[in-house]
């Protein structure tokens, strides 16, 4: 399965306490494609592999996170020129369509104006096929 993460409504480079903050995607333990919170959008493409089994469907690939039945993307938030991660957000595999490609549309600032972090629920993330 393809998913095309499009982050929109990014929080800026300064917000709140932080400073020089930028997202991406985390592939293994090391964050990826950074894009700098000030961007208008922010767009990533992800390959994962889907496998069936004692009723459960579950994912695999660089990308992957978690255990079985809970597996998720991480969008991690780093700040300051060494690129510290201080937030990360998980977008959660089993909610997305089963399709071949899939898009999840991300609000990636929260209530309080911060990056978005935690679980992605709607309204947060909305997923289609794409």
């Amino acid at each position: 399965m393809r998913i095309r993460i499009e982050g929109h409504t990014l929080p800026g480079r300064d917000p709140g306490s932080h400073r020089d903050v930028q997202v991406g995607i985390q592939v293994r333990r090391e964050p990826a494609e950074l894009v700098p919170a000030d961007a208008a959008s922010a767009t990533w493409e992800v390959e994962v592999t889907e496998s069936y089994g004692a009723d459960v469907r579950d994912f695999h690939g660089p990308v992957v996170q978690g255990k079985r039945g809970e597996r998720f993307v991480y969008l991690t938030w780093l700040e300051g020129p060494d690129a510290t991660m201080f937030r990360r957000a998980k977008l959660m595999l089993a909610d997305a369509p089963e399709a071949d490609v899939v898009v999840a549309r991300v609000d990636l600032t929260d209530e309080a104006g911060l990056p978005r972090c935690a679980r992605l629920r709607p309204p947060a993330v909305e997923w289609s096929v794409g």
